[in-house]
């Protein structure tokens, strides 16, 4: 464990960085592949961006009589595939969480009920408007907790559920627990964009569903986002909040003039408008997103089995009702050092495996805690951090084959093992 290699791989707060490392003498095998490739866009995403830019008219509402924009066109049909009766195509998944939080009626100073283990869109949303996260506990299965949100629910009005990493709560209690509170929930779906909860899609429990469309999301167009909802008045605010000025008759999931009569006067514009290129992007990703969901779970599949029963790891537990997506997926080592975790780290990215992990002292790149946006208050929660300490996370891009999902799995377990057979490596308190 003394290796050059294994010292480079090292950070201060116990992250990975990109494998370029020299591989030890007694490493059987290394993987060579790339966590951050994404698949090609399709070519067919490929054509339909190339007539836009050839048209020349990117800005959503730069059409000509008798034509609808691909940014409508998709709002249209993301509208259909979840079952919603409204959408509105923005600009990032966080610009939707802002724009959601605004449109429901937060206000300045108010509280707004969050999960402490999320990333940092969430409570910058909330911080955004000028409200205050407050934040509920995680469990051992990296779901919202519930009975910490019980307790804490007359604590606020609108709860910012982010179903972080793609795993999804118990919705039916969770939405039993909101209703019986008077309590407004926006679904921050950044991570189940495919998914759903004993049948029901990924934001479609909620009065607000917020997708993003982030490179590393479940369909790629760099930045982008979608809101979806069944409530007329907050699809009205979220409009005209997106900057449609006064040609909001241009969109085709949208409210009736009518609506837009009660609101036009009285909501700002936040211009966060999607334009017609990332639109274009979109759609036939959309089209197909069913079946990248089969592929996601195919490869989390593998490597979820190649881990089972790897000393001292727990694999988190999937109810029956959950239709998740594997494009991640996350382990515990509950209870162990900080240093072994660091260790078990550093020897995965010697063989090429990058891990992160919730449990650095300071955030860095994607991942952060509760505690590390100190522009929100917090107050300790020991039974989360007990969680997040033992939280490591894996992405898997679908540019993975089925083998090298095997491989990584042999990796992890392997070094793990080590770490664990070495010297069982339990907190002491």
């Amino acid at each position: 464990m003394k290796s050059d290699a294994l010292g480079a791989a090292k950070v201060a707060n116990g992250l990975t960085v990109a494998p370029c490392l020299r591989q030890n003498t007694d490493m059987t095998e290394r993987f060579t592949g790339s966590f951050t490739q994404q698949e090609p866009i399709p070519e067919e995403a490929i054509a339909a961006a190339v007539e836009v830019m050839r048209g020349g008219r990117l800005h959503r509402y730069n059409t000509l009589a008798g034509e609808t924009a691909q940014t409508a066109l998709l709002e249209q049909e993301f509208a259909a595939q979840t079952g919603a009766r409204f959408c509105v195509a923005v600009a990032s998944g966080g610009y939707a969480l802002g724009c959601a939080l605004r449109a429901v009626g937060v206000q300045p100073g108010e509280t707004v009920l969050t999960n402490a283990f999320t990333l940092a869109p969430v409570p910058g949303a909330i911080a955004g408007v000028g409200a205050v996260p407050v934040y509920v506990g995680v469990t051992e299965d990296l779901v919202i907790d519930l009975e910490d949100l019980a307790a804490k629910a007359d604590r606020a009005e609108v709860l910012m559920l982010s179903h972080m990493r793609g795993h999804l709560c118990d919705m039916d209690r969770l939405m039993q627990i909101c209703g019986d509170a008077g309590i407004t929930v926006i679904e921050d779906c950044a991570h189940t964009m495919g998914a759903a909860w004993n049948g029901v899609p990924s934001g479609r429990q909620g009065a607000v569903g917020c997708f993003s469309m982030q490179t590393y999301k479940h369909v790629n167009s760099g930045e982008g986002g979608l809101l979806i909802t069944d409530d007329e008045d907050i699809a009205a605010r979220a409009i005209m909040l997106s900057g449609s000025y006064m040609l909001y008759e241009r969109h085709l999931a949208a409210p009736g003039p009518e609506v837009f009569e009660r609101v036009k006067y009285i909501t700002p514009n936040i211009s966060g408008r999607m334009d017609n290129l990332r639109a274009a992007i979109l759609r036939p990703q959309l089209r197909a997103l069913e079946a990248q969901v089969d592929r996601w779970n195919d490869r989390y599949a593998v490597v979820e089995e190649g881990l089972r029963g790897t000393p001292g790891l727990r694999l988190t537990k999937r109810p029956v009702a959950e239709r998740f997506v594997g494009s991640s997926i996350q382990f515990l080592l509950l209870d162990w050092t900080r240093e072994a975790v660091q260790e078990v780290l550093a020897r995965c990215a010697a063989r090429g495996v990058e891990l992160k992990w919730f449990g650095g002292a300071e955030p860095a790149g994607f991942t952060s805690r509760y505690d590390s946006w100190r522009y929100a208050p917090s107050q300790p929660m020991p039974s989360t951090d007990r969680v997040l300490r033992g939280i490591v996370d894996m992405r898997l891009p679908l540019t993975f084959s089925l083998e090298d999902c095997a491989q990584i799995a042999r990796i992890i377990r392997a070094e793990v093992s080590a770490v664990f057979q070495a010297q069982p490596p339990v907190r002491a308190d």
